[in-house]
């Protein structure tokens, strides 16, 4: 990194300078191509430095400069202010995976920051441009990171996509927090963002290690069903395949963990007697099993954040009777089943009135 004294000037002679520097740095690339070839990103830093000292000889920015080592951010910083950060790629390309989101190692002070990338892939080149002008993406690698593209447009930057300014972005307490909002408003059926950052419940956060369900104990197997009834009203819906897909995705990405016989989890069971306001009806084994564990049912659904409801249960609002709320959904995925025998059978107040007598509603 680069650091200078506590004095700032005017953006258009930092830029000028940045700009000195690209030039010597292309000219060097042609006469000793091998040599930036085969160049690591701590030896091209330094190889950076020594350039930006070089233009800046008889400016403000003279012997101001100072190369720090280690994580911080950027790489280099000029007058407490101005900052280059350095990036590279050995491919014959202009994309590369640049720094995290969070950037929680930024130099206080560094307001207005360029990175200057080099392309080792023969040719090899140099360019720089302002930071947040070629930050086209997020990817995710154990923390999400931006994407480069030197060559990106303008008007095509993350920023734009998200219509959120880097300088607002990278003030905010959670980063991460609008950015997978972004992502998710993209996600296509049967897509998940395991790595999103919803500041919930243990239940969302993403797991370091994959198990079978198979492996699991029989009361951890009981918790996982009912949270995915608590949390998936679509699983009650009768005759429909497809209904495993967001709860199978979320014991993935949420838990950790792989059923490869989902069905069996919810279907087993076939039929039940269960006794409803002075009337014994004959129902699917899922609703003995809602019975059976309603407390925890309730309360999984009663931790929750409501950001977590919105989004899993696909309402613009979570209501403070969240339990009713829950009882209606459930009632409506029973009575839009494909098995229109089901739906028939069992009217939404039927199975609506059901499900209230389960919670003493």
């Amino acid at each position: 990194m680069i650091i200078s004294d506590n004095f700032m000037l005017q953006p258009y002679e930092f830029s000028r300078l940045i700009k000195e520097m690209d030039e010597l740095l292309n000219s060097e690339a042609e006469k000793l191509t091998d040599y930036y070839a085969h160049r690591n990103g701590i030896e091209l830093e330094q190889d950076v430095f020594n350039a930006l000292n070089t233009v800046a000889q008889n400016t403000p920015f003279e012997g101001t400069i100072q190369l720090v080592s280690g994580a911080s951010f950027p790489d280099i910083v000029a007058k407490n202010y101005y900052g280059v950060e350095v990036k590279s790629t050995n491919k014959n390309q202009w994309r590369s995976i640049g720094s995290s989101i969070l950037e929680s190692t930024r130099i206080q002070g560094v307001e207005r920051i360029f990175l200057t990338f080099g392309k080792l892939g023969k040719p090899v080149e140099f360019r720089t441009r302002p930071y947040e002008e070629c930050l086209y993406g997020i990817s995710v690698t154990h923390y999400p990171r931006y994407l480069i593209d030197m060559e990106l447009k303008h008007g095509e930057t993350i920023f734009d996509k998200m219509g959120v300014p880097y300088d607002t972005l990278r003030k905010l307490n959670n980063p991460v927090e609008p950015v997978s909002r972004y992502y998710k408003s993209l996600l296509k059926p049967g897509e998940s963002l395991w790595w999103a950052d919803s500041s919930n419940l243990d239940l969302e956060s993403s797991p370091a290690t994959i198990k079978l369900w198979s492996t699991l104990s029989p009361e951890m197997k009981s918790i996982l069903t009912v949270q995915g009834y608590a949390l998936f009203p679509e699983l009650l819906e009768q005759g429909n395949p497809r209904k495993y897909n967001r709860y199978s995705l979320w014991l993935v990405t949420k838990q950790g963990v792989v059923n490869t016989n989902i069905r069996d989890s919810f279907s087993a069971g076939g039929q039940i007697d269960v006794f409803v306001d002075g009337a014994m009806l004959r129902v699917p084994a899922v609703f003995g099993r809602i019975q059976k564990f309603s407390s925890l049912i309730e309360s999984t659904i009663n931790e929750c954040s409501e950001s977590v409801l919105r989004e899993y249960w696909n309402v613009g609002a979570v209501r403070k009777d969240r339990l009713l709320q829950w009882c209606e959904l459930v009632a409506i995925a029973a009575n839009s089943s494909p098995n229109q025998h089901f739906a028939h059978e069992y009217s939404y107040s039927c199975v609506f009135n059901m499900l209230k007598s389960f919670f003493g509603i």
